[in-house]
């Protein structure tokens, strides 16, 4: 099993590898450098990895703006799925957010993606009949 740790700034160069692999089509806001600069500003002790070694093999990102909370950027390297990574993270997560006082988990899927959707409602969650929407804010 991975260890699962709160990221640290030595673990940059092993999540934005994972990410590159995880979410080869992902917008250029979503990259490992601005995001994880905001994370560990904002909630550092909600962005976790899951580690083989020195190797991060695993992250989620988790939000709590105390009302609902978020997870969101979970990836699991290629090399590692199906040994339960994902579950252990997901945990890890959800302990961290109930901890806040956090009673709901909300977290979105590009709607394509069966096998995440799968692994989703394995851990327990459900699609509500919601309309996703969004705004890109000037800089």
């Amino acid at each position: 099993m991975a260890l699962i740790k709160t990221y640290s700034s030595e673990h940059f160069s092993g999540v934005e590898t994972l990410w590159s692999e995880a979410f080869p089509d992902d917008a250029p806001w979503n990259a490992a450098a601005p995001s994880l600069a905001e994370k560990v500003r904002f909630q550092p002790d909600l962005m976790l990895v899951a580690l083989e070694g020195n190797r991060v093999v695993g992250s989620v990102m988790a939000g709590y703006e105390g009302h609902r909370g978020w997870i969101s950027r979970i990836a699991v390297a290629k090399s590692h799925r199906k040994q339960g990574i994902g579950r252990e993270l997901i945990a890890e997560a959800e302990s961290r957010l109930a901890a806040l006082g956090c009673i709901k988990v909300n977290l979105q899927v590009v709607e394509s993606n069966a096998a995440t959707v799968e692994f989703y409602e394995r851990a327990g969650y459900r699609v509500e009949p919601r309309i996703s929407m969004s705004k890109l804010l000037p800089k």
